[in-house]
């Protein structure tokens, strides 16, 4: 797709970027068949397609309007259209762009700006595990979309106390704690059954996701360049990986590397830190030994028909598909995905739920609609967003898959 950037975006990295993004795109119109919004609304602006036109058109100097602005915050950011796209085009770095130029010219209304400065602060904020407690401890009596938002409270079980020769790093996330802690230790106790040791940095905070995705840029590098320092001395002490447990957090520390690749202080620290990032499902093929040791098929079996809805994060963000499945599968569990639109969105995208209710509602529906055919025992994802807002839709328990896993373990 040839683009004539306007003067003001010439020689610029954002225009550069999205100048060299929009060359791949023949504007074939694949993308548009896997777009959750597109399938929805039915409307080309509201498709990758369309959304790439707009972006274009304000890099060639035409001013963008409120209108621009509502078809990419409808935009889940799903990056379904990247595993659909034959020419590569990397269309979730080019939103993010798109996104950053059409706010710098376009104001938001005082009340939209305001629910988006208190998602984009409260979420990492040190005050959101009270308030959730808060909220957790009056939730009967709380409006039903304020408690599709609160889970009821669960124990997150004990931590293993042992040490281990093999340690990895494990980011805690700034929601995860407080909205479902046993997912963090399920995670340890699992790979300590494997003999690797879960190390949490307390220096390292939110993962800069929320931040970047509300266009908050330059605070979201903060948070990132934080992580970094964090995490940079356990490094050079040998720790294997940095582990994520929400696809979510995984995929924005992945992208580290990209974020600052034009920084000369942190561009080499940055690659490294994404190149050792690693989803936890991907450690699974070296686990399988020792979890086949100890975990009998029949415990596995137990927990009954389970159905696994992977986040888009990390089929279409991290492209990884099929390993949770697979080998929960050889480890004796009854896991099936979806026969019909797996690939498609929940509706969650993050903060999208409630910035966009209603399409975020359809979408969940949709999505409990095709688990519920196979009438599970459970649901099982791999991101906190994904898990809390399905469960906001069914009464069928909806856990992380590395909680299942942890419960078919013999106690210590």
């Amino acid at each position: 797709m040839q683009t004539n950037l306007a003067p003001e975006y010439q020689h610029t990295a954002d225009g550069l970027e999205a100048e060299a993004i929009l060359r791949k795109c023949v504007h074939c119109g694949f993308c548009t068949a896997t777009c959750p919004t597109y399938q929805l609304l039915g409307d080309e602006l509201d498709g990758p397609r369309g959304r790439i036109y707009l972006i274009k058109q304000v890099l060639e100097g035409v001013a963008p309007t409120r209108d621009t602005q509502l078809h990419l915050d409808r935009c889940l950011t799903c990056r379904n259209c990247e595993s659909t796209c034959p020419s590569g085009v990397q269309y979730g770095h080019l939103v993010d762009i798109g996104r950053k130029l059409v706010d710098d010219k376009v104001p938001r209304p005082a009340a939209e700006q305001t629910v988006r400065w208190a998602l984009k602060e409260g979420l990492s904020s040190p005050l959101f595990a009270p308030a959730m407690k808060l909220g957790q401890s009056v939730r009967a009596w709380l409006p039903s979309a304020l408690q599709a938002k609160v889970p009821e409270r669960r124990s997150a079980g004990v931590w293993p106390t042992r040490t281990h020769a093999r340690k990895v790093l494990m980011l805690a996330g700034c929601v995860q704690p407080s909205m479902s802690p046993n997912i963090n230790t399920a995670t340890a106790r699992v790979l300590d059954a494997c003999g690797i040791q879960t190390l949490v940095e307390p220096l390292a905070g939110c993962c800069g996701g929320v931040k970047f995705h509300l266009n908050d840029q330059d605070a979201a590098h903060v948070q990132m360049k934080n992580n970094i320092d964090a995490w940079w001395p356990h490094l050079a002490q040998g720790v294997e990986a940095i582990v994520m447990n929400a696809s979510g957090c995984g995929v924005t520390v992945k992208d580290y590397g990209h974020i600052f690749r034009n920084d000369p202080a942190y561009a080499d620290k940055a690659r490294r830190i994404s190149e050792l990032t690693k989803d936890l499902s991907e450690l699974l093929p070296a686990l399988m030994p020792e979890l086949q040791k100890q975990i009998q098929p029949q415990h596995a079996q137990q927990q009954g028909l389970l159905a696994f809805h992977p986040p888009c994060t990390l089929q279409h963000g991290q492209q990884l598909k099929g390993g949770v499945e697979t080998h929960l599968g050889l480890l004796g569990f009854k896991v099936r995905v979806a026969s019909n639109e797996a690939h498609l969105c929940c509706g969650s995208a993050g903060t999208y739920s409630v910035l966009q209710p209603a399409l975020a509602t359809q979408l969940r529906d949709r999505k409990l609609g095709h688990l519920g055919e196979m009438q599970p025992q459970a649901i099982m994802s791999a991101n906190i967003g994904c898990i809390t807002h399905l469960q906001s839709g069914t009464d069928v328990p909806v856990r992380h898959w590395i909680e299942m896993l942890d419960q078919a373990l013999p106690s210590p």
